[in-house]
C-alpha cells in the first residue's frame, strides 16, 4: 500500500521514469544484435566461434599429438608444429632413452614424456600419433596407433621392406583409420611449384626425371646397420628420389622395371654406400637417382625434369642463393649435413620450410579435417619400398640358368622337362654317384674341346 500511495503522490515522476524505460527499451532493441537472446527461455547457454570465410569448424579445432621419436627428423617435426602450423601441439614425447625424453620435453615446453612406447599411442589426451622412429619401430608403432583408433603420421621410409610396408598399409585399412606418409621432400616449395606447373603441361609429356641425394653419411649409429634400416644408401636416401620421380611422371604411371647398380666405396659397412638406379615406366619414361654416403661439401638435393616441350632444374640445399664465407670461429648450426662452420658456407633460411615440413603438415592436417587423402599416403609408401626392393633384387641376382631351350615339340615331353627342373635337389647320396661317375668330364658331345676328333694322319 506504502508503494502505491507514493506512486500515485508523484504522478509526473513516474511518467518521465516510464518513458525513460521504454526508450532504453528501444535503444537496446536496436544495438543488441539479433539472435543474442533467445524467443524464450530454454534453459540453454548457447556459444559462438568465429573464423575466416569458407572455414568450417572441424580445421578451427587444435590437435594434442603423440611424437614417437626424439632424434632429428623428431626435431623438425615439433619445430614445425609448435613454430609454423602453431595451433597443434605435442601433449607427449616418447624415447626409449629417458633422458633424451626428459630435455625433449623441456627443449619444447611439452607437458610429457614416457619411455612407454604403448602409453605414449594410447595417451587419453591425445588424437594423432607421429611416428619419427628408426625403421625397425615403424610396424610396432603404427600397428599400436590403428588398435588405438588413432590417426598416424609415419616418417619415411615406410618399411624396411616392401612386406612390412603392404603390412603397415594393410593395418591402418583394417582399422579404418588416417594414414599420412612424412614424405617431406615431395612438398618443398619448388617442387609443389614444379609439379604444378608439369601438370598444366608446361614442358609436354614427361620422359625424364633425374633425382640426387648426397652426403657424408648418416648422423646416428642405428642408420648404419642394415638390419635395423633395411639397406644402405638406398633406404637412406632413395625413397626421397623415388617419390620425387613418380611426382613428376605420375603417380597413376606404374614403373615396370628397375637397374642398379651399387658399391661399397668409403665406409666400412656391409651395406653400400653409393647407388644408382634406373626405373623405366609404363609411360615410357625414365626415373634416374643417384644416391651416396660419400659426398663430401654438405648435403646435395638436385632434380631434373625433361619433357617433351621444357625442362625443369631444381636445387634445393647447396645453391640456395645464401653463400656466405667466414674465417672467425662462430660455431653454430648452418644447415642439416653441413660439414664445417668456417670457410664458404651454404646456410639454409628457413630449413624447415625449405625441406617440405610446413607444406606438409599443412597437408596431412588439412586432409585429415576434410576426410580425404593427403598427398602422400601409405600406398605411396608402399610403392616406394617396392621399388627398392626391386634395385636390391636387380644388384642381389646371383648368375644362373635364365633361359633354357629344349629340343622338343611334344607338349607333354616339355612339360615333363619343366617337372624335372621344378623339383627338388637330388638326394645326397645320388649326387655323389653322379660325381663319382662323370665328375671327370668338363664338356659332352663332339664338340667338347677335349673330345675333339684328331685329324688322321
Amino acid at each position: 500500500m506504502e508503494t502505491l500511495k507514493s506512486v500515485l503522490a508523484h504522478p509526473r515522476l513516474v511518467l518521465v521514469f516510464s518513458g525513460a524505460v521504454l526508450l532504453a527499451t528501444m535503444v537496446l532493441f536496436v544495438s543488441i544484435p539479433k539472435g543474442f537472446l533467445p524467443t524464450e527461455d530454454q534453459g540453454l547457454v548457447f556459444g559462438f566461434t568465429e573464423g575466416a570465410q569458407g572455414i568450417g569448424f572441424p580445421a578451427m579445432k587444435a590437435h594434442q599429438l603423440t611424437m614417437l621419436g626424439t632424434g632429428l627428423i623428431g626435431e623438425f617435426y615439433t619445430a614445425t608444429l609448435h613454430g609454423q602450423r602453431g595451433r597443434d601441439q605435442v601433449r607427449i614425447v616418447f624415447s626409449k632413452s629417458k633422458e633424451r625424453a626428459g630435455a625433449f620435453k623441456d627443449r619444447w615446453s611439452i607437458p610429457e614424456a614416457t619411455t612407454d612406447l604403448k602409453e605414449a599411442v594410447e595417451h587419453p589426451a591425445t588424437d594423432v600419433v607421429v611416428v619419427g622412429l628408426p625403421n625397425y619401430l615403424h610396424e610396432e608403432a603404427v600397428g599400436l596407433a590403428a588398435v588405438a583408433g588413432k590417426p598416424v603420421l609415419c616418417t619415411k621410409p615406410l618399411g624396411r621392406s616392401a612386406e612390412e610396408a603392404r603390412r603397415m598399409l594393410e593395418t591402418v585399412e583394417r582399422a579404418g583409420v588416417f594414414g599420412g606418409y612424412l614424405e617431406d621432400l615431395c612438398y618443398t616449395p619448388k617442387t609443389l611449384k614444379a609439379i604444378k606447373s608439369v601438370q598444366s603441361g608446361a614442358i609436354g609429356d614427361v620422359t625424364w626425371v633425374r633425382s640426387r641425394e648426397t652426403h657424408p653419411g648418416p648422423h646416428s649409429a642405428w642408420f648404419w646397420d642394415g638390419r635395423l634400416t633395411g639397406g644402405g644408401a638406398i633406404v637412406d636416401l632413395g625413397f626421397h628420389c623415388i617419390e620425387i620421380i613418380r611426382s613428376f611422371v605420375g603417380k597413376g604411371n606404374r614403373p615396370v622395371e628397375v637397374m642398379c647398380t651399387t658399391d661399397t666405396l668409403v665406409h666400412p659397412i656391409d651395406d653400400e654406400d653409393n647407388a644408382i638406379a634406373l626405373i623405366r615406366f609404363e609411360s615410357g619414361a625414365t626415373g634416374q637417382f643417384e644416391v651416396s654416403w660419400t659426398f663430401r661439401g654438405g648435403m646435395d638435393l638436385r632434380d631434373e625434369v625433361a619433357g617433351t616441350h621444357g625442362t625443369i632444374w631444381l636445387n634445393h640445399f647447396l645453391r640456395t642463393g645464401f653463400e656466405m664465407f667466414t674465417a672467425g670461429e662462430g660455431g653454430g648450426y648452418v644447415a642439416e649435413k653441413a660439414e664445417t662452420a668456417a670457410g664458404w658456407l651454404f646456410p639454409v633460411g628457413d630449413e624447415a620450410s625449405e625441406l617440405g615440413y610446413v607444406d606438409m603438415f599443412s597437408d596431412m592436417f588439412s586432409a585429415l579435417e576434410d576426410g580425404r587423402s593427403p598427398r602422400e599416403t601409405f600406398y605411396d609408401g608402399y610403392v616406394v619400398n617396392a621399388v627398392m626392393d626391386a634395385a636390391y633384387r636387380f644388384v642381389r641376382h646371383e648368375p644362373g640358368v635364365d633361359v633354357v631351350l629344349f629340343g622338343t615339340g611334344d607338349p607333354e615331353h616339355l612339360r615333363t622337362n619343366l617337372a624335372s627342373l621344378l623339383a627338388p635337389p637330388l638326394p645326397e647320396a645320388d649326387r655323389a654317384r653322379l660325381a663319382n661317375l662323370f665328375g671327370h668330364l668338363v664338356g659332352v658331345g663332339l664338340d667338347a674341346p677335349h673330345l675333339a676328333r684328331r685329324p688322321s694322319t
